[in-house]
C-alpha cells in the first residue's frame, strides 16, 4: 500500500529574492499540492537563516490556509523549546477555530537555530529538558482540563488539534510512543538513527486517545526533472548552496569550485551525510527510490522535502510525483 504522500516547505528565499516572494511561493505550492491532492504541507521554524522564511510559522499558516480550502497545514515543526505551550495552544487553537479540521501541531525539541540567536529569543538553554512535560500541558491545553489551575487556553480549550512529534533520535521516539503520538523522524537532514528510532517508536508504542496504533511519518529530499541530468544538476546547485549555508552560515558564498572542493573534502562529510535519502531524477527514478524508502523506514507517511532550487522546479516536482502515484486532484 502506498504511503500518504506530503510536504515539507520551508519558505525559501532563493537568490535575488526577498522573503516576501518566499512567502508568496507558499501560496502557490500550497495550492497546487492542494490541487493535486496531497494530505498536507507542513512549515518549519527555524531562525536567523536568510534563506528561510518560516519562522513565524502560525502567522504563515493563517495565511496559507486563508488562500487554500481544503489540505491540511501544520509545523513541522514548533520548536516548543522557544515558546510558552500556553501560548502555542492559543495559536493553534485560534487556527482550529478559523479552519476547523485542517491544522495539525508537530513539536520539536530542538532551538531551530544557533546559541546566539537562542539567546535573542531569551529563552532559557535548559528549556529543553522539559519538552515532555511542555508536550503534556500543551496537549492539556489543547484538551477539556487543564495541568494548571485556573489558567485556560483561549481560543484552544477543547480543539483537540493533533499533535506529533518530530524528532532525529530515540529521545523523541520514546516520547511519542509513551505519549502515544505520531512520529515523524527528520531523516531528510539527519538520517542517522532512522531505522533505530522508528523500530523503537514501534515496539514502544501505548495508544492513546488521538491514536490507536504507531504511525511514522519519514523526511525525504526529492527532486525530480524530465531528464536525469536536469535533476543531477539542480541536486548539485542544492548542494552548494547547503555549504555556503551551513559551513558559512549564510554569511559567506563559496564559489563553485570552492563548494566542489569543500563537499569533496573531509569537511564536507556532515554536508554530503545530510542528503543521505534523497530521490533525484525522472519520475521512474524518484517512485523506485520512495518506494524502497517507505520500506526501510517503515512509513506510513513521507514528508517530501523540496529541494529544487526553484520555485518553479519545486511545482515540477509536485506534479511528478502526483502522476506517479496517481493521487486524485481536487476542483
Amino acid at each position: 500500500m502506498a504511503p500518504a504522500l506530503s510536504i515539507l516547505d520551508l519558505a525559501t528565499v532563493g537568490p535575488g529574492e526577498d522573503p516576501g516572494q518566499g512567502l508568496q511561493h507558499c501560496v502557490e505550492l500550497a495550492q497546487t499540492a492542494e490541487r493535486l491532492g496531497f494530505s498536507r504541507v507542513w512549515y518549519a521554524e527555524h531562525h536567523n537563516f536568510a534563506s528561510i522564511a518560516s519562522s513565524a510559522t502560525s502567522v504563515l499558516i493563517a495565511h496559507v490556509a486563508a488562500h487554500t480550502r481544503h489540505i491540511r497545514l501544520g509545523s513541522a515543526g514548533v520548536m516548543l523549546p522557544n515558546h510558552s505551550p500556553l501560548v502555542i495552544a492559543e495559536q493553534f487553537g485560534t487556527l482550529a477555530h478559523l479552519h476547523p479540521g485542517r491544522i495539525d501541531l508537530g513539536l520539536g525539541r530542538a532551538p531551530g537555530t544557533d546559541q546566539r540567536t537562542l539567546r535573542a529569543l531569551r529563552r532559557d538553554p535548559m528549556a529543553a529538558e522539559r519538552f515532555p512535560q511542555d508536550v503534556q500541558e500543551l496537549q492539556a491545553f489543547l484538551g477539556e482540563e487543564s495541568l494548571i489551575p485556573g489558567v485556560r487556553a483561549t481560543p484552544g480549550q477543547g480543539t483537540h488539534v493533533p499533535l506529533y512529534i518530530l524528532g532525529s533520535s530515540t529521545f523523541g521516539a520514546h516520547l511519542a510512543a509513551a505519549l502515544g503520538l505520531p512520529y515523524g523522524f527528520a531523516s531528510h537532514f539527519a538520517p542517522g538513527a532512522l531505522e533505530l528510532a522508528v523500530s523503537a517508536y514501534r515496539e514502544r508504542f501505548e495508544p492513546s486517545a488521538q491514536a490507536a496504533k504507531p504511525y511514522v511519518m519519514a523526511g525525504v529530499n526529492v527532486i525530480a526533472a524530465p531528464s536525469q541530468e536536469e535533476a543531477e544538476a539542480d541536486h548539485l546547485t542544492m548542494m552548494r548552496q547547503r555549504v555556503s549555508l551551513i559551513l558559512g552560515m549564510g554569511r559567506r558564498t563559496f564559489t563553485d569550485e570552492e563548494a566542489d572542493a569543500i563537499l569533496a573534502s573531509p569537511e564536507g562529510y556532515h554536508v554530503r551525510q545530510m542528503a543521505t535519502y534523497s530521490a533525484v531524477g525522472t519520475i521512474g527514478k524518484v517512485r523506485a527510490y520512495l518506494d524502497a524508502f517507505t520500506q526501510q523506514a517503515q512509513a506510513d507517511e513521507l514528508i517530501l522535502a523540496l529541494n529544487s532550487v526553484s520555485h518553479e522546479k519545486r511545482l515540477q516536482t509536485l506534479e511528478l510525483v502526483a502522476q506517479s502515484y496517481g493521487l486524485t486532484p481536487r476542483a
